[in-house]
C-alpha cells in the first residue's frame, strides 16, 4: 500500500487534515460518507463519459455510451431500480466508433471506458455495503470540491480538455489518499473494500495525467502546479458541508 501511495503523496500538495479524518470516522457519519461515496463513483463515470462523448466518438456511439450509465443515474437521481437490476450492468462492453478527426481519440476511449467500467462496479459495491448495513439511499447535494476546480478551466481547446483531465487526476488521487486515510478506522469489511480500491484509483490518476500530456501542445507541469494549489486550498480551508472531498470541518450543517 505504501508503494502505491508514494506517488500520490508526491502529486498532492497537502495531506488530508486530521480534522476531516476525525469527522469521517464518527459512526454517525457513516451513512453520509457512503452515500456521498456512491455518488462520487457515479460522477467519476459521468465525467469520463462526457469526455468521450464530447471529444472522441460519433453520435451513435455517444448514445450507446449514455445508455450504459443511465440505469445508475436513474437509481441515483430518481430512486428507480435496485441492487438486483444493477447487477452485472458495469460489465457490458461497448463498441464505439472513434472520430477520424480526433488523433488522441482511441487512447481517450480506451482509458476512459475502462475507468467507467470500474467506477460503475465500485458504485455497485458501495450499494452492496449500504444494503448489508441497512443504510437507506438518499440523494445528497454536491459539495464544492469539483466545482471549485472546474471554474478554473480555460475556455479554449485543447487547453480546456487538458485542464479537465488534470482535474480528473487530482480527484482520483485525492480519493485514493482518503481511502487509505480512513480505512484503518472503519469496520473490517469497509477497511478491506477501501484498501482494494487503491490500485485502480492510483491508475486512474496516472491515466488522466498521461492523456493530458499527450493532448497538450506544451508541457503540463505548470498547469498541474496551478491546480495543485487550487486543490490544496479547497482541502485545507474551512468547509461547512462534510463530504468525501470536503475541506476542514467547520460549523457543519446536518445532511
Amino acid at each position: 500500500m505504501q508503494q502505491l501511495l508514494e506517488p500520490i503523496t508526491a502529486f498532492l500538495k497537502c495531506e488530508t487534515p486530521q480534522s476531516w479524518v476525525d469527522e469521517a470516522k464518527k459512526p454517525e457519519n457513516l451513512s453520509l460518507l457512503l452515500r456521498d461515496h456512491l455518488l462520487c463513483e457515479l460522477k467519476a463515470a459521468q465525467s469520463a463519459m462526457f469526455l468521450i462523448r464530447k471529444y472522441a466518438v460519433d453520435k451513435d456511439s455517444a448514445t450507446q455510451l449514455s445508455a450504459w450509465v443511465k440505469p445508475y443515474e436513474e437509481f441515483a437521481y430518481k430512486k428507480q431500480g435496485s441492487l438486483e437490476t444493477l447487477k452485472g450492468k458495469s460489465n457490458i462492453s461497448k463498441q464505439v466508433t472513434v472520430r477520424s478527426d480526433c488523433d488522441y481519440g482511441q487512447d481517450l476511449v480506451d482509458k476512459m471506458v475502462l475507468l467507467i467500467k470500474e467506477e460503475l462496479h465500485h458504485f455497485y459495491q458501495v450499494l452492496e455495503l449500504m444494503d448489508a448495513k441497512n443504510i437507506p439511499y438518499e440523494l445528497l447535494e454536491a459539495g464544492r470540491y469539483a466545482k471549485g476546480m472546474m471554474k478554473h478551466v480555460k475556455t479554449f481547446e485543447p487547453d480546456a480538455l487538458v485542464d479537465k483531465l488534470i482535474i480528473g487526476a487530482f480527484i482520483e488521487a485525492r480519493s485514493c489518499e482518503r481511502f487509505a486515510k480512513i480505512a484503518p478506522y472503519l469496520d473490517a469489511d469497509l477497511e478491506r473494500f477501501y484498501i482494494s480500491l487503491l490500485r485502480s484509483e492510483a491508475r486512474h490518476y496516472q491515466d488522466y495525467l498521461s492523456l493530458a500530456q499527450t493532448i497538450s501542445k506544451t508541457d503540463i507541469n505548470e498547469r498541474v502546479a496551478y491546480f495543485a494549489n487550487v486543490e490544496a486550498e479547497l482541502i485545507q480551508s474551512n468547509d461547512e458541508d462534510f463530504k468525501f472531498h470536503s475541506g476542514v470541518p467547520h460549523n457543519l450543517v446536518s445532511n
